[in-house]
């Protein structure tokens, strides 16, 4: 078989549920990639908010090459050192008692949603089955998690859906109220949606759940796998709100690249999760936990964190000043390095093709649904990296607004 690889190969040897750019990203450093002929570009896409500390951060990989060199893998038959570390250091952080490793998003959201059913049929009774979830939402691809995304262009050719989830309107609490009652079992929501076009959560909003979840005995569920671990400028974005959940998600840049997923809780609802219960052969491996531990180490740190908030204000000010000029977008948003810009009407639908002319240009972005353009680049980039990448940015909207004058 030759060793030539190209692009084609994907189209000619995979399953097409994607359609990856033209290049082949090769070798990456910091905030920088290359692709198979040499070109360089600026990384504002972070893996989709994963890669939080860039490519190939020295210290993610002195910590995965050491354990490497220990032992990868040995089931859940046992436990391991870094992933009792790595526990302990998200529980010291955060509001939880317990901690459940696995290998991505859609995992942690499936165990939690499991979680709230079974507390909630092991105290109440069976008939406490209820979902409340929001449309827009995006909690993964599993069938229980695709079910209560509330996009129904990922869910509807997956049909009959596990029933009983009900979707109410994103920063509608009156929506929302109509719909949790004594029979919820679990109101599931991002604090910001991110999938459903980069948009926070308004704080009464969160409040209001927390208050409706707690006179009906539901449990409150934050999906923080893209708002969590630094991203927002908070450890995880609940700590903006004051509003504290009973369960969390959190995957994505938990590992920095290298898969991992968490479910966080408090022992009330833990204790529900006995032996046999749930599980996975992969979770919580040894390689997953020094990786995320490191990721910790570095990421929950006031430096870090305070960064994170100075460079959500270098993007704003450069893609502010470059929408005076050219009114392109209608709305910046967004929490430190998870921003939004939404296209006016004008432009609507057509996020990806800037996205593609941004990429003719050396910068990576992505697109949140057809009419926003999101930015979630490493948490550590320099302000020369986004000075760069936003000068190739704005080349890319003027090109853009040039092929489409109306």
């Amino acid at each position: 078989m030759s060793t030539s690889i190209t692009r084609e190969n994907f189209d000619q040897w995979m399953l097409p549920v994607y359609a990856p750019a033209p290049f082949i990203p090769v070798r990456g450093e910091g905030s920088r990639l290359w692709d198979q002929q040499g070109n360089e570009y600026i990384d504002f896409a972070g893996g989709i908010a994963v890669n939080a500390l860039g490519h190939a951060h020295p210290a993610l990989c002195k910590a995965l090459s050491e354990q490497a060199a220990r032992f990868w893998h040995t089931g859940n038959g046992y436990t391991n050192e870094p992933v009792l570390k790595l526990a302990k250091q998200l529980l010291d952080a955060t509001f939880a008692d317990r901690a459940f490793f696995c290998n991505s998003g859609a995992e942690a959201n499936e165990a939690a949603l499991k979680l709230a059913r079974k507390y909630a049929h092991d105290t109440f009774g069976p008939q406490k089955s209820g979902i409340v979830a929001f449309k827009n939402a995006f909690h993964g691809r599993t069938l229980f998690t695709v079910s209560a995304g509330g996009q129904p262009a990922y869910s509807q050719d997956f049909a009959p859906l596990p029933p009983q989830i009900q979707h109410a309107i994103y920063n509608d609490l009156a929506s929302a109220s109509v719909l949790i009652n004594d029979d919820t079992c679990a109101v599931i929501v991002e604090p910001m949606q991110g999938e459903g076009g980069v948009v926070p959560a308004n704080q009464a909003f969160l409040q209001g759940l927390r208050e409706l979840c707690t006179r009906h005995n539901a449990v409150l569920i934050f999906d923080e796998v893209q708002t969590g671990v630094g991203r927002t400028g908070e450890l995880y974005a609940y700590m903006h709100y004051g509003v504290t959940p009973d369960v969390l998600t959190t995957a994505k840049a938990l590992g920095g690249g290298f898969p991992i997923g968490a479910m966080l809780t408090t022992e009330t609802f833990g204790k529900v999760m006995n032996v046999g219960t749930h599980g996975t052969t992969y979770g919580g491996n040894p390689l997953a936990g020094a990786v995320a531990g490191a990721v910790l180490d570095i990421v929950n740190t006031p430096e870090t964190l305070d960064g994170v908030k100075q460079r959500h204000q270098w993007f704003v000010e450069q893609l502010m000043a470059f929408n005076d000029r050219h009114p392109l977008f209608s709305d910046i948003r967004g929490l430190g390095l998870l921003i939004g810009c939404q296209l006016v009407t004008e432009h609507a639908g057509k996020a990806k093709q800037i996205s593609q002319l941004a990429a003719a240009e050396g910068v990576m972005v992505l697109i949140a649904g057809g009419n926003v353009v999101r930015f979630a680049p490493a948490l550590n980039i320099s302000e020369e990296e986004v000075r760069t990448g936003l000068t190739r940015f704005t080349r890319a909207c003027e090109k853009f607004l040039a092929e489409n004058i109306s």
